[in-house]
């Protein structure tokens, strides 16, 4: 589990998806080996790596489900420096399927042992939802990063993922840590945004990364075109701060 992280909130839309292919992409960029999961069955981050989610033939529900090695999911991009285990709309009969298996959340973290040593970083995207999925990559997980859009609602969000977190460390991983907390598509010309921000700062103080990745049009633009933005404009403002999150995020690691 040491190199293993979940990226996830409870909240939609607080740039989750955008922050692990993004932040996979970045750490590739210096060197790392990384192996991003998508672990939500809606498969952005699949089609964020220009992988087409209807031909996949295996994927991560047959990993959770036993049907598939982690070696046999694996998607290695020629043109990417990062490999990917993708997914599609079939992940969601995982759900179903793990109820009544034994040890159901440890699913993933015991069918990535075979592979963990050979990669740097695993990043795993999500679910927006207290799930199963969202369980199983907790209780595989070193750390949990936590993307967060500073808004009215965005505290009250994170109450309740860190219950969430706390029974995790309580029943099925006591080493599980929060790695940091990301504030995603930042406007500071909005009073509201700097007073969140500042709120964050004040109570989880240097859990908070220094990093903050702005509301950026290329950034947006990036996942449709199947690419991260460091490769699709590595000079604008959102690439500029992924790199520099990647940056930040390996020295902590290391300290």
């Amino acid at each position: 589990m040491g190199n293993i992280f979940a990226v996830t909130n409870q909240k939609g839309g607080v740039g989750k998806t955008t922050t692990t292919v993004n932040l996979a992409a970045s750490l590739a960029e210096n060197g790392k080996k990384v192996l991003l999961i998508d672990l939500d069955p809606q498969g952005n981050a699949t089609t964020g790596c220009g992988i087409d989610k209807a031909p996949i033939e295996k994927s991560s529900y047959d990993l959770l489900v036993g049907d598939a090695s982690a070696e046999e999911v694996i998607v290695s991009r020629d043109d990417f420096s990062f490999d990917v285990i993708p997914t599609n709309a079939d992940l969601t009969a995982a759900e179903i399927e793990l109820l009544d298996e034994p040890e159901r959340e440890y699913r993933l973290r015991n069918s990535l042992v075979p592979v963990q040593d050979r990669y740097d970083y695993v990043l795993i995207d999500c679910p927006p939802s207290l799930s199963m999925l969202t369980l199983n990559a907790l209780v595989a997980s070193k750390g949990v990063i936590i993307p967060i859009q500073c808004e009215y609602y965005a505290l009250e969000g994170l109450s309740s993922l860190l219950k969430t977190i706390e029974r995790v460390k309580q029943r099925a991983n006591p080493t599980l840590t929060i790695s940091g907390l990301i504030r995603t598509m930042f406007d500071a010309r909005n009073n509201l945004a700097n007073q969140v921000s500042r709120q964050l700062i004040n109570h989880f103080d240097k859990k908070v990364f220094h990093t903050i990745i702005p509301r950026n049009v290329r950034l947006a633009e990036a996942p449709s075109h199947g690419i991260p933005v460091v490769t699709y404009d590595r000079g604008s403002r959102g690439s500029i701060a992924y790199l520099a999150l990647a940056g930040e995020f390996m020295r902590r690691e290391q300290s």
